[in-house]
């Protein structure tokens, strides 16, 4: 369990594509290097709703997926 202190301390990212502009308003997730070589996801506009914590490998293994097409639409 990682402590509200730690999470509100933690360099939160998010996309530069998530601009005020776009069709979510700034809207994105927000991603963090947390404690114990984790890594934290959350929703940057409910900061304080909760965390999700992966591990460094799943999140790699993750975005290999996304990359590869694993979630796109079949034509």
């Amino acid at each position: 369990m990682i402590d509200h202190d730690t999470l509100a301390r933690a360099n939160w990212r998010k996309s530069s594509y998530s601009g005020g502009g776009g069709p979510g308003n700034g809207n994105c997730v927000e991603a963090a290097v947390l404690p114990s070589d984790t890594i934290g996801i959350r929703d940057s506009k409910a900061p304080t709703a909760g965390v999700l914590r992966f591990s460094r490998s799943a999140v790699s293994a993750w975005i290999d997926h996304i990359k590869a097409g694993g979630y796109d639409t079949p034509a």
